[in-house]
């Protein structure tokens, strides 16, 4: 599945791959197993997109009977009818300048800030053996697994997939478990000080009053 349906770049899958996770890697940078569970959850994401949106258009296999009878005369396996919410809304703007494919780019480079922002403080706690409470970790205590969660819904916009669909809920769910395990160990190492620190901040989602103060956290 070659030429002008832009399927069966097997090279592309690759490349595009090891770019997102190398770049995710090196805002990480890993070194406990929960971290490189995060990261192998999020690679696993990406390997599924890529192969669906240059391999083999899996999704577009399955709903294909039905997009021929609900769209009569799209070339449903041209790579850009790939983007499937473009077809479902029938609209005629170029699908890399939907307003649907922009908002996508717009969590993608979010989630990337985020795991840059995030890593720098933490990167710094460690080094000093001290908790992380400053920068984002004023706002929320897993501002990294937040950047994973808003890369991979960018994604999602830019080009759902059944596969993708199916992951990002068990993703979420496996991402909360690692921060729960991540807490365990935290207050196992910091005691009352970490669970001061946790009942004043959030897990995921920041408190208004504090989503725009650069203040550290008070604990």
């Amino acid at each position: 599945m070659h030429g002008e349906s832009g399927y069966g770049l097997w090279t592309l899958v690759v490349l595009n791959s090891a770019i997102f996770i190398i770049f995710a890697f090196s805002f990480v940078k890993p070194k406990s197993a929960t971290d490189w569970r995060s990261l192998g959850a999020f690679s696993a994401f990406i390997l599924a997109l890529f192969t669906e949106m240059y391999g083999f258009p899996l999704t577009i296999y399955f709903l294909s009977g039905w997009l021929s009878k609900k769209f009569p005369g799209l070339n449903i396996f041209s790579h850009e009818n790939g983007h499937i919410w473009n077809a479902f809304l029938d609209s005629k703007i170029d699908p890399h300048f939907h307003p649907i494919h922009i908002a996508a780019n717009v969590f993608i480079v979010f989630g990337f800030v985020m795991l840059s922002r995030g890593w720098k403080v933490l990167h710094t706690a460690q080094k000093n053996h001290t908790l992380a409470t400053t920068g984002l970790y004023a706002k929320v205590r897993h501002p990294q697994y937040i950047g994973f969660i808003a890369i991979m819904f960018g994604f999602l916009l830019m080009w759902p997939t059944l596969l993708t669909l199916a992951m990002f809920p068990v993703l979420l769910v496996m991402y909360n478990y690692l921060g729960k395990s991540e807490e365990k160990k935290m207050i196992e190492e910091f005691g009352e000080h970490y669970l001061d620190y946790k009942r004043k901040v959030p897990a995921y989602i920041p408190k208004w009053k504090d989503l725009f103060s650069n203040e550290k956290a008070k604990v």
